[in-house]
């Protein structure tokens, strides 16, 4: 690197672009890379600089009720911006390996802070002695310029695929769900929202031909900014639905989502996730061997929630061959025919579940032995639920395994329930008894 190029990354950056004309493109490439590998490094020394301070608080931190506040106050951080950069220097503390990482530059801060949260609430199947391991998944996925946050996401799935327990991911914790929609002293409309992953890949697909940028009859590029493309696609998405004024169709193609997953790991085989390594740690070969659910926008799913979403789908298969390229496809099909729901919704009614008054409109058709683990798409093996009692059905938090489907000498669905809820566990007739 010249010296002047030196110069450009380790100045000020006044009257620099005056000057930038001076350089190649491949000493511009250079000066921002340079740069870039700079501010990682300031980042980190922030991050720790911030931390001992925390340890070693003097008037003026503790007049600001923080450090995190007190930087915001001192610098052009925003308080929220302010209390991140302070609470991952906490958190890095019990991590060395994640912090050395960090303070080499080899890591970002979101990185670093994804990382950090799940050593923090590690998934409740995972014993202590693996954490190291799966540190060090995370901090490869984490490194080097490919990087990506979604291959963090993607490892830190596996991981809780290969540890799987009850509890539900954060990403698809649909009681985290908010939409807030308030009217300006302006007369205009802010909303604000929090989705799982589901439906923020539902929302990004169907803006996607909405959003993009459309060039003037001349060829003039599209002026607008990411931000209001999106909002004119938002307002066009909701004036035709308006417009077509439909709620959704009892037979028709469901979800209008697509996720790709492994057959092998669409059947549920915890067997494979528990086989330990040579070591003792079972995620040293379970990594490679088992995959979560990819959507396209938003990354991976768990099985679980895949799993799910497969029991009334629109399936398409491809065949591959070992290094994962398309040897063939075959015609997309539905596994629940129309016929099949219409029949359904003549048995069922409805969600079958008891106590459950949720329109035929609303439910998905249920396998009971899940198609993926041999269960046929055939009348005694469906049952209509709606979507929280299938997701009670397929993963809940202390349900999942313990409500019971069978189909009863009246070819009609009976509910066993737990022993918590009913030490006897009696069979319940299925919802319809109460809607006839």
């Amino acid at each position: 690197m010249s010296v002047y190029l030196s110069d450009v990354v380790s100045g000020s950056a006044v009257g620099l672009r005056g000057r930038l004309w001076r350089l190649s493109a491949s000493e511009l490439r250079a000066a921002a890379i340079e740069a870039s590998s700079e501010i990682l490094r300031l980042e980190a020394v922030r991050v720790a600089v911030v931390d001992e301070l925390s340890l070693r608080p003097d008037d003026q931190v503790i007049a600001s009720r923080g450090v995190g506040a007190w930087l915001a106050a001192n610098t052009m951080l925003q308080i929220r911006d302010g209390k991140k950069i302070a609470a991952l220097g906490t958190a890095l503390r019990p991590f060395p390996a994640v912090a050395a990482r960090f303070d080499g530059g080899d890591c970002s801060f979101d990185h670093a802070v994804l990382i950090v949260a799940f050593c923090e609430s590690p998934p409740k199947g995972m014993p202590e002695e693996a954490l190291p391991r799966c540190v060090d998944l995370l901090l490869a996925a984490a490194s080097g310029v490919e990087s990506t946050t979604t291959k963090v996401r993607n490892v830190i799935a596996t991981l809780e695929r290969i540890f799987e327990s009850d509890e539900i991911p954060p990403a698809e914790d649909i009681d985290r769900n908010e939409l807030r929609i308030a009217s300006t002293l302006n007369g205009r409309v802010v909303v604000r929202g929090d989705f799982d992953a589901l439906t923020g890949e539902m929302l990004l697909s169907a803006l996607s031909n909405l959003t993009m940028p459309t060039p003037a009859p001349d060829g003039t590029p599209d002026a607008r900014s990411a931000a209001k493309r999106t909002a004119d696609g938002f307002t066009e998405l909701i004036r035709r639905y308006l417009d077509c004024a439909k709620t959704g169709t009892d037979g028709g193609q469901r979800p209008h989502v697509n996720v790709h997953i492994n057959a092998r790991d669409l059947a549920e085989h915890r067997d494979c996730a528990a086989a330990p390594s040579p070591d003792g740690v079972a995620v040293a070969v379970a990594v490679s061997d088992l995959d979560v659910g990819h959507m396209p926008w938003l990354g991976p799913l768990s099985v679980s929630q895949t799993r799910l979403l497969g029991c009334d789908c629109f399936l398409s298969t491809v065949l591959l061959d070992g290094h994962g390229a398309p040897l063939d496809a075959k015609p997309g099909k539905r596994l629940v025919s129309a016929e099949q729901r219409v029949a359904l919704i003549a048995r069922d009614k409805g969600c079958a579940f008891p106590g459950c008054t949720c329109v035929p409109a609303w439910t998905d058709a249920h396998h009971i032995r899940h198609w993926a683990n041999g269960g046929p798409t055939v009348m005694n093996n469906l049952v209509l639920l709606c979507r929280s009692h299938h997701r009670l059905m397929h993963r809940k938090t202390g349900f999942v395994g313990k409500w019971v489907i069978r189909i009863g000498v009246d070819n009609k669905p009976w509910f066993i329930p737990p022993p918590s809820i009913d030490p006897q566990q009696h069979p319940r007739p299925a919802n319809t008894t109460f809607k006839t």
